[in-house]
């Protein structure tokens, strides 16, 4: 997301507001609409504004 990393979350590089962010989505099975058209730049404004891009991102870091 652009925010400075704390360390090594769930198999990838993230800050603690990301590696909060996957944790409660994955346990509460989340599903997000992307209001955007499913293709937004992650970084740290934009992560607060589509939370179903900023979840793919996550993913596809390999968390």
């Amino acid at each position: 997301c652009g925010d400075r990393a704390s360390g090594y979350h769930y198999n990838a590089l993230t800050c603690e507001g990301c590696k909060g962010f996957f944790r409660r989505s994955i346990t509460k099975n989340a599903v997000y609409q992307c209001k955007y058209g499913n293709n937004c730049d992650m970084d740290m404004y934009m992560r607060c504004k589509c939370k179903k891009c900023r979840l793919k991102k996550c993913l596809a870091v390999g968390m």
